[in-house]
């Protein structure tokens, strides 16, 4: 079984995570960029904005062909208790059919559930099935302290089972 990690950060923390899943669960991985500024006092403030109304983004890549994989982790920062704009814009272009995905969210605080529920329905929508989540809080947390919680949730899970 072959398993694809896609996810987008903006600030490094989504990047970190699947990193470590990458590297514990022996998978390939693809960060998806968002071409739309989002740096800048002015477009950090609007962000959470586009993601709570689901606004679409321009991406690279724009879309991923999934046919090698049968496991697809799909990971975002929480903006606004939403995926952000660049995940579900990758998602509406992936063809999830048949394929078992796993969701992840990283967030300072709150919002995390919610977010992942609204994955999940994009999945389904998508065809995908949802065989696990999770979030993690990443607020005042150092690179170690994430590496060492997202090794905690592998265990946790037992993630290594859908190798």
């Amino acid at each position: 079984m072959k398993t694809l990690i896609i996810y987008y950060s903006q600030t490094g923390s989504t990047e970190i995570i699947s990193q470590v899943l990458a590297h514990n669960l022996n998978a390939d991985v693809v960060k998806i960029r968002d071409m739309k500024s989002r740096s800048g006092f002015k477009s950090k403030l609007l962000a959470p904005f586009d993601a709570y109304r689901e606004n679409k983004t321009e991406i690279e890549p724009s879309t991923i062909d999934l046919n090698d994989y049968d496991l697809i982790y799909i990971g975002t920062p929480v903006w606004a208790s939403k995926p952000t704009p660049a995940i579900l814009t990758i998602i509406d272009s992936i063809d999830l059919m048949g394929k078992d995905t796993i969701l992840f969210a990283t967030m300072s605080a709150t919002g995390g559930n919610s977010t992942i529920e609204r994955l999940e329905e994009k999945v389904k929508a998508r065809g995908g099935r949802v065989v696990e989540s999770f979030t993690i809080k990443t607020k005042g947390k150092n690179t170690n302290q994430l590496i060492t919680d997202a090794e905690i949730i592998i265990d946790i899970l037992d993630l290594k089972i859908y190798k």
